[in-house]
């Protein structure tokens, strides 16, 4: 698969906002093209993974993911703790990428940590970031209503943290089979 086309003067112009939100399905493009909205920023580029290597097919996508990054990224690996993370991450005016938000909130939800307060206190933090973020997530709300309490309580808690990210971004796409489009734009 080739990956998406560099974003056009219209979207980007190299100048990235201070919040973007991109979200999409599984292998939708998302993380390319989020990976193309980052290096539009002429100040550096942090990779804010929220992903753990559990086992050897999550630390397989973790390496080629970092490949295909290459050493000009800078890598942040952190689980639970966005905030101090992406305070680190555009500590020198670097772009952030965050991939992916709904990993975030798994991790949140397996530890036992109160979403609504955590994803409070990430919005709070956005205004002090020192560079642009972009997050990455999964949209999970398309689909039937799951059968448990556990997957409907994340697919609650996703839809929620995706509306607040998205009322405090500045730009919000959703990427389906490679293809990006823009759905709100305050710039």
């Amino acid at each position: 698969m080739s990956p998406p086309a560099a974003p056009s003067a219209t979207s980007t112009t190299g100048d990235l906002p201070r919040v973007t939100l991109v979200l999409g399905g599984a292998r939708s493009g998302k993380s390319r093209f989020a990976e193309l909205l980052v290096a539009s920023h002429d100040g550096g580029h942090a990779y804010v993974a929220t992903a753990e290597p559990g086992d050897a097919e999550m630390a397989e996508r973790i390496r080629r993911h970092r490949a295909r990054r290459g050493a000009a990224w800078k890598n942040i690996e952190e689980p639970v703790d966005l905030p101090r993370a992406l305070a680190t991450a555009t500590a020198d005016g670097a772009a952030a990428l965050v991939d992916c938000l709904t990993l975030w909130l798994s991790n949140l939800m397996a530890a036992g940590h109160d979403v609504e307060a955590r994803t409070a206190t990430l919005i709070q933090g956005l205004p002090r970031l020192r560079g642009p973020v972009v997050f990455v997530s999964n949209e999970v709300g398309l689909g039937i209503v799951p059968d448990n309490a556990l997957a409907r309580a994340f697919r609650d808690h996703a839809g929620e943290l995706h509306q607040a990210i998205a009322a405090a971004a500045d730009r919000v796409y959703v990427v389906t089979a490679g293809l990006p489009q823009l759905l709100k734009d305050s710039r």
